[in-house]
């Protein structure tokens, strides 16, 4: 066997002087090319559940001070624009309720311990939208203020706690009141909520004054119903701007699959279009290309029971309403909370189309299904949420509570290419 010495490497002259200068670059060139790579960027964040949701959370400090400079950064730690829809290269999941990242750091308001700002994110486009307020992903702010350190507990033998939350993109107050063990957040317990597998603690959420989120104005239209598309529907601003519709009128059955409703030739872009002249109507944007994808969000709605044979899988679970909510133009697995806020408050309000579908006890109350005489329990796709919507003397709505539960999945440093 020959020595490596004695190796030799025959290279035949191209036929081409210009060839041959263009396989061999000069060595400065090569260099110059792999120098321009960099290591990923990366900031310090953690994973949590919330609800039937999950999102990045992010300490306000860990991003830049210009608001401007977060869209590549958040994008890049969620995974889009995916022309794939997976988001497979971040954390996203492929879906609304998991392209979400949430922005948490220490209020200057007088009624708020910490403010939260929520981000969705696009999944196939690189839109971000701050336009609503994501109230499954809330339950998750105030144990990640607590698990972060960002507020520090009055006493290490302290067995539960209540965080003020401000919402910015709603600029409304949610109280979060939830157990509290060795100094962190209680991630055990045996409530259980439809949606997610098993049993957690549970996080009690209390949204204070939840009328006129965005608009200033429960019924932003000033009326109870709207005809849009020769559709009644109800325009209602509580937790976040939300149009509802009665499933009778669409046609369609009101127990519909989430799979149902993605295979319906035409159901989806006639919510959409109801949708978008509500977003208009509701002073949200001037015309309808410019409404937000987040918001108005619309939910069509049934009675109890109203589903016929073979449509759907019928009623999960009993409750005084049912709704179908779509979510960024995809239909919810569940229900968001703040469509829930909003259902259970035009569930309260005579005149509206979800007044007409609510199943009533004897006094005239919804009949929550515990025997409590108090709040509305919503049938939806997975199961039933139940919300407590309390009014003044006037009429108004003071505050509304719903139960969730949220969970602590990873923490770290989240990376993005930049």
């Amino acid at each position: 066997m020959k020595s490596l010495q004695s190796l030799r490497i025959a290279v035949r002259p191209s036929a081409s002087p210009r060839l041959a200068h263009q396989c061999v670059r000069p060595l400065s060139t090569t260099m110059q090319r792999f120098t321009q790579a960099r290591r990923q960027q990366s900031l310090p964040a953690a994973y949590y559940r919330g609800g039937t949701s999950r999102a990045i959370m992010i300490r306000r400090e860990d991003l830049p001070p210009d608001q401007t400079q977060w869209d590549p950064i958040l994008l890049g730690c969620i995974g889009s624009p995916d022309p794939y829809g997976r988001q497979l290269d971040g954390m996203g999941g492929g879906i609304s309720s998991l392209s979400k990242v949430c922005v948490v750091g220490p209020s200057t308001h007088p009624d708020a311990d910490v403010d939260y700002t929520f981000i969705s994110l696009g999944i196939k486009t690189p839109h971000v939208d701050l336009s609503s307020n994501c109230g499954n992903m809330s339950a998750a702010v105030g144990p990640f203020a607590i698990d972060s350190g960002m507020i520090p507990l009055s006493s290490s033998e302290s067995t539960t706690t209540t965080v003020r939350i401000l919402n910015t993109n709603t600029n409304k107050i949610i109280h979060a009141n939830f157990p509290i063990i060795d100094g962190e957040a209680q991630a055990d317990g045996s409530f259980a909520i439809d949606g997610v597998a098993g049993t957690a603690s549970r996080i009690e959420l209390r949204f204070i004054d939840p009328a006129g989120s965005r608009t200033g104005h429960l019924f932003p239209t000033g009326n109870h119903i709207d005809t849009i598309d020769a559709v009644p529907v109800t325009c209602i601003d509580a937790g976040n701007p939300c149009c509802f519709v009665e499933a009778s009128a669409l046609g369609v059955s009101g127990v519909l699959t989430p799979q149902q409703i993605d295979d319906h030739p035409s159901l989806k872009a006639q919510l959409e279009s109801i949708r978008r002249q509500a977003g208009v109507k509701m002073g949200l944007a001037g015309t309808e290309d410019d409404v937000p994808g987040s918001v108005p969000k619309i939910g069509f709605v049934s009675r109890p029971g109203g589903g016929e044979e073979g449509e759907g899988e019928g009623l999960v679970g009993n409750g005084n309403v049912v709704v179908r909510a779509m979510s960024v133009g995809q239909p919810h697995k569940a229900v968001p909370v703040t469509v829930a806020l909003a259902l259970a408050t035009a569930a309260n309000m005579e005149g509206t189309v979800v007044s007409t579908c609510v199943v009533r006890d004897g006094d005239g109350q919804a009949d929550s299904g515990s025997g409590s005489g108090s709040g509305l329990v919503i049938a939806h796709a997975s199961g039933t949420l139940e919300v407590d919507a309390r009014f003044d003397e006037r009429g108004d709505v003071s505050f509304a509570t719903v139960f969730r539960t949220a969970r602590r999945l990873m923490e770290g440093r989240v990376f993005w290419k930049g």
